[in-house]
């Protein structure tokens, strides 16, 4: 099948599931946000401040990560208008490349891109009410049960899970307004900046990965897109207008978190947030801080136990996965109750730090995959066919940042790297398996 089939056969199947379009522009929006105000914002920057030295060059990675993101969402907004079904990369990648590197992205998804964000934002959870509220007990049964509320709460019907996710990540939105306007208030008389050590472009390589994987949601929507309303218009806004929420909060956040403590305090935390808030106000604010970052855990997980199901559903219903994780009512419960389950096992055996890095490696190169499937359907159908915002430098700049700190990972962080490279090639042996049996029958 071309791709000029290919994308004709999904606008028809876009056509036939109609009845499933229940998601407007606020809805598809503030899935974005959920899932990207996650563990990332709240987490990375410790450690690319470690890595970087200088608050100020940490911002600026969060800069270049925001345009990347930006750039990226225009990119999935034209496979969006192209390719109006559900699935994201799986979906783009198996229409404007290949099948196997559908899957492939598939099996990313359900590894890297879902099971793995998931368990970050419920170790991160834990993490940080653990060290604020000092709990006791074994903290991991903290992100066990965010999980499992989630799945409770998307596996059973669309609505009150959407409802509920609407109102949490307004509520986020607003706490975080305030937490930025009170720890800014607080940072006047704060000491200046420590001296700067000399630039290392590797070094921001590295950090532009962990700050990747905070930014990772913004293709969020693609991921539900044959569950939108007019998804041709409503996915392309969305993607951008909540990646530029986000993008806004995140330096804003970032602006207080980097010089409200001297850089030895923060650098290499996890926790860099409630550190920066208790140095800023005492107790009082890094509790305050920690009920924002609780809100925002929880709508990542919530996000990500919503989305991860329909691109397994997608896969079973393209027989990559048996049939039985399909579509079956308004929820693909069965592929919901798998991706709960995953989660909560790497919960388990998994530490915070080595799943960034390898969560963010593995999806940057995802992400960049889709958007070569991009440039290659526009390549064949013309710019009539597939407009692309800022082409051909939209995507060239995505394809330039996100090769950059690829690279400079395998380099500087290999064991990450490596772990993200095998898990892409026990994928290919599996959808090779795959689809010599999908041949046979």
């Amino acid at each position: 099948m071309s791709c000029s089939d290919s994308v004709l056969h999904l606008r028809t199947l876009s056509a036939d599931s109609s009845e499933r379009r229940r998601l407007g522009l606020t809805s598809a929006t503030a899935l974005v946000v959920a899932s990207m105000i996650g563990a990332g914002v709240f987490t990375s920057s410790g450690f690319a401040l470690a890595d970087l030295g200088s608050p100020a060059r940490v911002l600026f990675a969060w800069v270049l990560g925001g345009v990347s993101a930006a750039c990226g969402a225009l990119c999935y907004g034209a496979l969006a208008r192209a390719i109006p079904e559900s699935g994201g990369e799986y979906t783009y990648l198996a229409r404007t490349l290949h099948p196997l590197a559908g899957f492939l992205a598939g099996w990313v998804s359900m590894l890297a891109g879902f099971t793995g964000p998931i368990a970050v934002a419920a170790l991160g959870l834990q993490a940080y009410l653990d060290s604020t509220f000092e709990l006791g007990g074994d903290p991991r049964w903290i992100g066990t049960t965010a999980i499992l509320v989630a799945g409770l709460l998307h596996g059973l019907r669309l609505a009150p899970g959407v409802l509920a996710q609407n109102a949490v990540v307004a509520l986020k939105l607003l706490l975080v307004a305030v937490f930025v306007v009170l720890g800014a208030r607080e940072l006047r008389g704060q000491s200046g900046p420590p001296a700067t050590p000399p630039f290392d472009p590797g070094a921001l390589a590295v950090s532009l990965v962990w700050i990747s994987f905070a930014y990772s949601g913004w293709n969020a929507a693609t991921y539900v897109a044959g569950e939108v309303k007019d998804p041709e218009r409503n996915l392309p806004r969305a993607l951008l207008l909540g990646t530029a929420v986000v993008t806004l909060a995140y330096l804003a956040l970032n602006a207080v978190f980097l010089f409200a403590a001297p850089l030895e305090r923060l650098a290499g935390k996890a926790e860099i947030g409630a550190i920066a808030a208790e140095a800023l106000g005492g107790p009082g604010l890094r509790r305050f801080l920690t009920l924002i970052v609780a809100l925002a855990l929880l709508t990542s997980v919530s996000s990500l136990v919503m989305t991860g199901p329909r691109v397994y559903a997608r896969m079973a219903q393209d027989g990559f996965l048996p049939r039985f994780f399909e579509f079956r009512g308004e929820v693909p419960g069965s592929a919901i109750l798998l991706q709960v389950a995953a989660a909560i096992v790497v919960v388990w055996v998994a530490e915070l730090r080595e799943l960034i890095g390898t969560i963010g490696f593995t999806l940057g190169l995802c992400a960049a995959a889709a958007v070569v499937g991009l440039v290659r359907l526009r390549l064949r159908e013309g710019a009539a066919r597939v407009p692309v915002p800022g082409w051909p430098l939209v995507p060239t700049a995505f394809l330039a940042v996100t090769s950059f700190a690829s690279v400079h990972l395998v380099v500087r962080e290999p064991q990450a790297a490596a772990a993200g490279l095998e898990l892409v090639a026990l994928g290919l042996v599996v959808g090779l398996v795959f689809g010599r049996t999908r041949t046979a029958h």
